[in-house]
């Protein structure tokens, strides 16, 4: 019989956000997969919790995740945590639950903090549509291809920053996004716990004025849907009738269906196309 692959959930500050659970399972498993071995000691002595530990971090995850699926096939129970929150949420515990269910391993998780999720619940933004993108790409390119691609997303968007780049990062979501509501959330659950709502570039004054401490979550605003129409339509509207007719046309669309698309780029009746190039002499009545 193979083990099982326990992922554990663990407190993000404050220590009585642990479940019964999660500290059951960390007395009973045979080992325990940690991020930092040094950092989760703390946690397992504060609750008398003496199972062996392994490091299992980035550096690592490739091979270790390979010898801990062996581990596994051999019978042997294993918790995984990390520093702090849900294990496979933007570290490297993916890789071992991939490793884990393709050799046929039971994996579950043991619910529990979330440090994008308890933000997002306190942000005063909306929380029924959001895209997570945790830490953004530390590579220029990368970086600028992912802020495009998030320019016109009308989700709420959370992200990680450590204090050092938090000004640097709020000044490139303003140029990209444009200066939108935000919420910097930090100490998640400490005695410290700070939430501050303001604009983007109400954000960026502050961090001039104070040098930030402590790791955030940004929860910034969706970009609004009207304000997107409004940008395909004055698009739209430096297209002359001909050429907006020609490039639906020359998707393959037929004549009239071709009006109404165009009818819905530029927010008007279909009857207010057909007059129009019937005026530019581009249609004929009918």
């Amino acid at each position: 019989m193979s083990g099982k692959l326990y992922l554990c959930a663990t407190p993000i500050g404050n220590l009585e956000d642990i479940t019964f659970r999660v500290v059951r399972t960390l007395k009973e498993v045979n080992l325990i997969a940690a991020e930092d071995t040094r950092h989760s000691i703390k946690l397992l002595n504060h609750f008398g919790i003496k199972t062996p530990m392994t490091s299992y971090h980035e550096h690592n995850k490739i091979d270790k995740a390979i010898y801990l699926v062996e581990k596994l096939k051999e019978g042997q129970d294993i918790a995984l945590i990390t520093d702090a929150g849900t294990p496979g949420i933007s570290d490297p515990g993916e890789v071992l639950v991939k490793e884990a269910l393709k050799a046929g391993i039971e994996v579950t998780s043991l619910p529990g903090p979330c440090a994008a999720i308890t933000a997002l619940t306190i942000s005063g933004l909306s929380t029924r549509r959001f895209s997570f993108e945790a830490f953004l790409p530390s590579d220029k390119k990368e970086r600028a291809k992912v802020l495009d691609e998030l320019r016109n997303d009308t989700r709420t968007l959370i992200l990680y920053e450590a204090p050092h780049r938090l000004g640097k990062t709020l000044k490139e979501l303003y140029e990209v996004l444009g200066d939108r509501r935000i919420t910097l959330v930090k100490e998640l659950t400490k005695v410290h716990e700070s939430i501050l709502q303001v604009t983007i570039k109400e954000a960026i004054s502050m961090v001039e004025e104070k040098v930030p401490k402590g790791e955030y979550v940004l929860i910034v605003e969706g970009k609004n849907p009207q304000e997107i129409e409004e940008e395909k339509r004055e698009r739209w509207e430096s297209f002359s009738l001909e050429e907006h007719m020609s490039y639906y046309q020359g998707k393959g669309l037929n004549k009239k269906e071709a009006m109404k698309a165009v009818a819905k780029d530029r927010g008007i009746s279909k009857r207010e196309i057909y007059h129009l190039l019937i005026q530019e002499g581009l249609q004929e009545k009918e």
